[in-house]
């Protein structure tokens, strides 16, 4: 207990000391070692890599996980499971939920509907958006998260301790300075008063040999204030190397860093091309079948059904139950405009056109046709083509 109560008070007297050292150097009162200007750029190179590498790492987790904190838990278990370093369970993304609530709702709603039918479509399409979504976020944890945390987490407290110790290291160093600076001005302050010529009085002899007395212990005091500054000097000198190439390590984590980078964004890149192929798909299995349903659920009249000759008289009934007569569609004498295709198109039966992607084509449409239609033409080709893979130039 002694000996706890011993160390406990010199550590507290060191920390006292070196307050008042680091208070005194701020104030301009005491002098400081600088280190040298590579050694600055090396210290500012790392605290910059460390603040803008801790923000990557924050804004990619938020992005990969919006919520940190959801209603059911989740997160929080998934936070037990890595203190614990125990592997979390895999759970269904949002998209996988969605898309399940979708499947289930068609059962009940019937599959052979049209709403249950699309339902089916699309919740189908959202568990595949999942499925990529899941493979995105683990794929981006392994390449680019981990990286970053393991140097935020490990190498930086690495350096981050070095640095501590050099720290302490230059105050031992600057205290030593100190220490035999004042050494020296009191050795030089004992010589003089030694060789002051005695004035042969009775006090005199006795003082001169207090002075030369004070003088030798004097010299003993800077003997030793070298040394502890010769030993104080070699350990900062030690720890200065040792935390200078931890420093110079930080080109690997930038290089090691790039590395992760161009992976995260090739799984983005993935992610976000798979999305948009599902999509397309899905689009394009609805934009087929659309048109069908509409047309026989709300776009038909129904006298015109009863009444043969008047539907074969109308152009727009032609048009949407004949596909056959497609060919039969005129341009309006005003009313065209030239359209870019944004993306590649197959036609899904004779009355559509398919499209190539970056090529120019002549759109129109006609009365009573669905808004997500027009009519394209391409030379001597004709046929429908879907809005959303146009862009109208004129």
């Amino acid at each position: 207990m002694d000996f706890s109560v011993k160390k406990l008070a010199s550590d507290a007297g060191v920390f006292f000391s070196r307050a008042v050292q680091f208070t005194q150097e701020n104030l301009g009162q005491a002098e400081k070692t600088e280190l040298d200007a590579h050694f600055e750029n090396l210290l500012a190179r790392a605290d910059c890599t460390k603040n803008w590498t801790e923000k990557i790492f924050r804004q990619t987790e938020y992005l990969l996980q919006p919520n940190p904190i959801d209603h059911t838990g989740a997160r929080i278990e998934e936070f037990l499971y890595e203190k614990l370093d125990r592997k979390a369970p895999s759970r269904p993304t949002n998209a996988e939920l969605l898309g399940h609530y979708m499947l289930e709702a068609a059962k009940d709603f019937g599959p052979g509907t049209p709403y249950g039918s699309t339902l089916i479509k699309v919740g189908e399409c959202q568990q595949r958006l999942g499925g990529a979504e899941r493979e995105f976020l683990q794929t981006s944890a392994i390449s680019f998260l981990t990286p970053l945390r393991n140097f935020l987490e490990g190498d930086w407290r690495t350096i981050s301790k070095e640095r501590r110790l050099l720290e302490n290291r230059r105050l031992d160093l600057d205290a030593c300075k100190a220490r035999l600076k004042k050494a020296k001005a009191a050795e030089a302050k004992a010589a003089c008063e030694g060789e002051a010529v005695p004035d042969f009085q009775e006090t005199r002899p006795r003082n001169y040999v207090l002075s030369a007395s004070a003088s030798a212990l004097w010299s003993e005091e800077v003997d030793k204030a070298e040394h502890e500054l010769r030993v104080a000097q070699t350990e900062f000198d030690r720890q200065a190397e040792v935390t200078r190439l931890l420093l110079e390590g930080i080109s690997s984590t930038h290089v090691n860093h790039l590395r992760c980078l161009h992976e995260f964004v090739e799984a983005q890149t993935a992610y976000y091309n798979q999305c948009h192929r599902v999509m397309m798909e899905l689009h394009k299995e609805l934009g087929s079948s659309s048109a069908d349903v509409f047309s026989s659920n709300f776009g038909r009249n129904p006298s015109a059904s009863a009444d043969p000759d008047a539907s074969a008289e109308s152009p727009t009934a032609a048009l949407e139950t004949d596909v056959l007569q497609i060919e039969e569609v005129q341009p309006p004498a005003s009313g065209t405009r030239k359209a870019k295709v944004l993306y590649d198109y197959d036609a899904a039966d004779t009355s559509e056109m398919s499209l190539l992607a970056d090529e120019l084509i002549t759109v129109y449409t006609v009365p009573g046709m669905d808004s997500d239609w027009l009519i394209g033409e391409r030379g001597n080709q004709k046929g429908k083509v879907p809005v959303t893979y146009l862009e109208l130039l004129s």
